[in-house]
């Protein structure tokens, strides 16, 4: 997910899909743990993804 596609977001809706994602995250990294994945990247590509929906709803936070 793109940094302009987050700003698109509403402020609930990027919350709610954070906690989707957080969830998704946690499942993917343990099922590496038990059995590899076909595209480990995937973890990492995720991991960033969370964090910038975080900073985004950061900001938000902070500029009202």
């Amino acid at each position: 997910m793109k940094s302009k596609e987050v700003r698109e977001l509403e402020t609930k809706e990027l919350a709610e899909r954070i906690e989707s994602e957080v969830a998704k995250y946690n499942q993917m990294k343990l099922n590496h743990a038990v059995s590899p994945l076909e595209n480990p990247s995937q973890i990492k590509a995720a991991r960033r993804d969370i964090a910038r929906m975080k900073t985004e709803l950061r900001q938000r936070e902070l500029n009202k």
